[in-house]
């Protein structure tokens, strides 16, 4: 009989607490975050002797306060996740979680991580995350979000913090190569949500955001997508530039790109959703492999 219930039960309210507070982070994104932070302090730390005990910090400290980050966005969306086909089944709308435990969480993960940093490795790095956490958990959720079909070019300066804060976690600056991997992923993060975008704009036009391919059409934002990949050529070369980066990154930068514009132009005479869903998936893989190239370029260097 107990089996005949519990099969009746979604599935989503049987998942254990510490699995809802797991969902809660958005791991994925939280991840890649961190690798770009990490990859960032590896390049500013003498080869030699990198700081461990300052990286550890730092990379727990920012992993606890991009989570929170996460955390608020789930509180503040909540109303519409419910709505959303992609996001139903989250700890919110799906009544795992209450929002006051999402907020608790939020609330003791961000204090935490934010002191972590300030304590143990920085007070400009501190800050620098702060400001993250508010750009994206209030700044473009609460309000960007909502402005109009640029929002995500403007929001995409949060996402591009953690480059910073790495960067800053070593050397307790910014310097023009921090600002260089910062400008990677301000340039990519338009074509990367753009993509996702196109292919949920059903469900972004039900709960009325104002996002690129509801508000002026697919077809616009496929072009948009397909001039910023192209912006994002160059804009990956920068690291060489910058003395971060040498032969081997840049032609692996350079046939990353190059795919990047490729796949955007083919999505211009594509009309199917899988392609668009397609080109997000890569755009994943493609950062990823960029940062993970820079590193290995780095090593193979010294």
């Amino acid at each position: 009989m107990t089996g005949r219930v519990l099969a009746l039960v979604p599935a989503v309210a049987r998942v254990a607490p510490w699995r809802a507070y797991l969902r809660l982070c958005k791991p994925k994104v939280v991840a890649l975050l961190v690798f770009t932070a990490q990859v960032a302090m590896l390049l500013a730390a003498p080869p030699a002797a990198p700081p461990a005990a300052t990286i550890l910090a730092a990379t727990l400290g920012l992993t606890l306060a991009a989570a929170s980050a996460a955390a608020f966005n789930h509180v503040a969306d909540r109303e519409i996740d419910a709505l959303m086909r992609r996001t139903r089944n989250r700890p919110l709308p799906s009544g795992t979680l209450t929002w006051r435990q999402a907020m608790a969480f939020a609330c003791l993960a961000g204090v935490t991580g934010i002191a972590i940093l300030w304590f143990l490795v920085n007070p400009l790095t501190a800050l620098l995350c702060l400001v993250g956490m508010i750009g994206y958990a209030v700044v473009y959720t609460r309000w960007l979000k909502w402005i109009g079909p640029q929002n995500i070019v403007l929001g995409g300066a949060a996402g591009a913090v953690p480059a910073l804060v790495g960067w800053s976690a070593v050397t307790g600056r910014i310097d023009g190569p921090a600002l260089a991997l910062f400008l990677i992923i301000f340039v990519w993060t338009p074509p990367h949500f753009w993509s996702l975008a196109i292919a949920r704009r059903d469900e972004y036009a039900a709960v009325k955001a104002p996002m690129l391919p509801t508000v002026r059409g697919v077809a616009c934002a496929k072009r948009h997508i397909f001039g910023y990949t192209l912006a994002l050529f160059p804009v990956s070369l920068l690291p060489g530039a910058a003395g971060i980066a040498g032969p081997l990154y840049l032609a692996g930068a350079a046939l990353l790109s190059g795919s990047f514009v490729f796949r955007a132009a083919r999505l211009l005479r594509i009309d199917q959703d899988r392609d668009a869903m397609a080109l997000f998936r890569y755009s994943i893989a493609y950062l990823s492999a960029l940062f993970a190239l820079l590193l290995l370029d780095h090593y193979l260097r010294l």
